[in-house]
């Protein structure tokens, strides 16, 4: 089952994401063929979610207005491709033609006014080659805002290379001379223009998506990111070398002492990690929720593992638009077996009794929060007529896919666990009744413990999370994925090590109640990336906005929850092999 699991996956994947890669095939023209231009939206460049259709503003309409079907993850991304009123035929030079002589009504001019103090941008696809540019500028010569003159470009030069019959680059700029004042509230005149030059090149088909990730490959770039490493190293190398060092010789002693006090126990008072081994096993309290959180956790471990997989073999290059999304939608739905597997087996090993009660839970822990914050932020989208507003068609088919694949599999996951009847591997027998937690100083609370543990894993990461946000909540793009992967095994290493160590802090003070703290310091590194994102949004970003601000919290939150339900099973994970472990070691009555 698990290969046929695994066939389908990689069989779904490529093939709704050979969809969007370029076929070679497909992309040869001869002279004067018609070379497809789509136009996709406009928004104010800050803010990167709050994105429109490009004829919501006023610009010419082209004679044969179609919309070009997208995928799954096309439509997730907000694109919105329609037909473009410039035509450019492949090596067919134009010098100023007219796209469309119009007036400008006092509204109109009003929405393009308030989309050039905002900074707007306008984004098309020229065979499959992204091209981006402003709308217009605003002349601040004079100090006082209510000075500032507006104006609106209307001619567009288009610089296009290529190489035999393929097209290879294209640039975009605006003629600075040619502009319309929209200063005022006066309907104006306005005849939009454009120009195409043709060059050639020598730079082959395949490498023409090369220079777009070139910005992150720059020597200062790379020097930034091997400085995250090298500090994350660091980190990881002391705080394995300290908890090497100290918990061997620590648990050495144990071990030594443990044996002397079973010759002399009469002179011994019973204190520490052994003494509590009748209850270190006992099973924790809201089972149910604690094994859903740790079986929806390993399916988001699964599917960072996977994604990482796709980028590292090159399947997320720039502007292959949609990818992510298309694979995060179909992993997340095959790998929903896992989490249905882990969450059943380990609530049968707790003792747990209603295990379709806790299949449900397990189903609805993440994709719950998820649901309720997408539906609010689609409403959002939808009152601000977004292209970040799903249409009904997509719910449609993601409803689907969680029905027909997510459901039925998880479903099968939970049966497959139930019926495996593993048991819990408790080195010591746990006593009926449990021992009493002695009273303890304030920093060995739940809440310490968490900002302890949560605060080394972040200071290994927390220079590269800068650039991960400047390309999910920007406009640069990130590559480098084998560093991301580098920092996030850094990041996985750094978690399990601290967990282990508070852990064993925890069981040397007799509190035996270790198994929801061990989760939730591994978990609590997603709350140090959620308050990163404040410091992010106010300090390094200039977005702003209701909609800007609640899309970033919103879907930020679902991220650092993920983050913090992953975190928190390899924390657990770890945790566990390490009490069992020590308590293995020692004999106990």
């Amino acid at each position: 089952m698990k290969t046929l699991s695994f066939f389908l996956l990689f069989t779904l994947i490529t093939s709704s994401l050979s969809t969007v890669r370029s076929d070679p095939s497909n992309h040869r023209y001869k002279q004067g063929d018609l070379v497809p231009l789509y136009a996709n939206k406009v928004g104010p460049f800050h803010n990167p979610s709050e994105t429109y259709r490009y004829f919501d503003l006023p610009f010419c309409l082209p004679g044969d207005l179609k919309e070009k079907k997208e995928a799954l993850g096309e439509v997730l991304n907000g694109d919105r491709l329609v037909s473009a009123p410039y035509k450019l035929e492949f090596q067919q030079d134009k010098e100023s033609v007219a796209v469309c002589k119009k007036t400008l009504k006092k509204e109109d001019v009003a929405l393009f006014r308030s989309a050039v103090r905002k900074d707007y941008y306008f984004q098309m696809y020229y065979d499959d080659l992204p091209i981006w540019g402003f709308i217009g500028k605003i002349d601040k010569e004079r100090k006082d805002p209510s000075d500032y003159k507006y104006y609106l470009y209307q001619h567009i030069h288009f610089d296009i290379f290529y190489n035999k019959d393929r097209v290879i680059e294209i640039n975009v700029r605006t003629d600075p001379n040619a502009l319309v004042d929209l200063t005022e509230d006066n309907e104006v005149g306005v005849e939009f223009l454009y120009t195409v030059k043709w060059k050639e090149t020598n730079t082959p088909f395949d490498n023409r998506m090369d220079k777009y990730s070139k910005s992150s490959s720059l020597p200062h770039h790379l020097e930034i990111h091997w400085f995250s490493i090298i500090n994350s190293c660091v980190t990881v190398l002391l705080l394995t070398g300290f908890l090497a060092t100290i918990l061997m010789r620590v648990l050495k002693n144990d071990f030594v002492k443990y044996a002397h006090d079973e010759e002399s126990a009469e002179d011994q008072e019973e204190t520490g990690w052994k003494y509590i081994h009748g209850d270190v096993f006992r099973f924790p309290k809201y089972k149910s929720i604690f094994a859903a959180a740790l079986g929806s956790g390993s399916q988001l471990f699964t599917l960072t593992v996977f994604i990482f997989i796709l980028a590292l073999v090159g399947v997320f290059y720039p502007y292959n638009r949609g990818a992510l999304f298309t694979a995060l939608v179909v992993i997340y739905a095959l790998t929903s077996g896992i989490a249905g597997y882990t969450a059943t087996s380990i609530y049968c090993q707790l003792e747990g009794t209603n295990w379709v009660r806790n299949l449900l839970l397990t189903g609805c822990i993440f994709c719950g929060p998820l649901f309720l914050t997408f539906c609010f932020l689609n409403t959002v989208a939808i009152t601000y007529n977004a292209t970040a507003a799903l249409p009904f068609g997509t719910i449609v088919v993601i409803v689907l896919i969680w029905t027909l694949v997510t459901s039925p599999l998880l479903v099968l996951g939970g049966i497959a666990g139930k019926n495996s009847k593993a048991e819990f591997q408790a080195p010591c027998r746990t006593t009926k009744y449990p021992r009493e937690i002695p009273s303890l100083p304030w920093y060995r609370g739940t809440i310490p413990q968490m900002a302890m543990a949560g605060f080394l894993p972040f200071s290994a990461i927390y220079i590269e999370l800068y650039y991960i946000f400047a390309s999910v909540w920007g406009h640069r793009i990130y590559t480098i994925y084998s560093i991301l992967f580098i920092v996030f095994i850094i990041l996985l290493i750094v978690t399990a090590f601290i967990t282990v160590a508070l852990t064993y802090f925890q069981l040397a003070a007799e509190d035996h109640e270790w198994w929801w703290r061990s989760f939730l310091c591994g978990g609590s590194t997603g709350l140090f990336i959620y308050a990163y994102c404040l410091y992010y949004y106010y300090a390094r970003s200039d977005m702003s906005g209701f909609m800007q601000t609640s899309f970033f919290f919103g879907y930020m939150a679902c991220i650092c929850y993920g983050f913090f339900l992953m975190l928190g099973t390899v924390g657990f994970r770890a945790a566990l092999f390490f009490v069992r472990h020590i308590y293995r070691s020692i004999k106990c009555e």
